[in-house]
């Protein structure tokens, strides 16, 4: 399965709600295919202008490794080796990247979240996560 441009774009609007209602701050939010190319973005007003590439970043890292970047980052810390490892410089293991899957355990892409805390940007990532399998049951 793939991930529609209508799925992606309410994952988009859901995570902006959520950011809004939740933490009153202004984020960025990617959406990318299984292969971390971008299919919906949003930016929040105000929300600072480096978290577009980071959003970005943190999608296409989750789909392309097939882990959400805090587990990437982990392992990044854990064998002591740069991202650059990997001889892709769009990869990062910063948090707030997920991985997303359809209802048979599939990657159909990732999500990426940047603007706030790294913890902040997570809950709003899980958050997205928990919505595809709701809405690919």
């Amino acid at each position: 399965m793939e991930i529609s441009l209508q799925l992606a774009q309410t994952l988009v609007d859901k995570a902006i709600a959520k950011a809004a209602a939740d933490f009153k701050r202004p984020i960025c939010v990617a959406v990318c295919d299984k292969y971390g190319f971008l299919l919906a973005f949003g930016r929040m007003d105000g929300a600072p202008v480096r978290s577009i590439a980071l959003s970005q970043g943190k999608a296409y890292s989750a789909a392309r490794m097939g882990v959400d970047t805090d587990a990437f980052l982990e392992r990044l810390n854990r064998e002591n080796i740069p991202a650059s490892y990997f001889c892709d410089d769009k990869l990062t293991g910063l948090p707030g990247g997920v991985v997303l899957k359809d209802g048979k355990d599939e990657l159909i892409g990732g999500a990426g979240i940047s603007g706030l805390k790294p913890e902040e940007d997570l809950a709003i990532a899980t958050m997205m996560v928990a919505e595809v399998k709701q809405l690919l049951k």
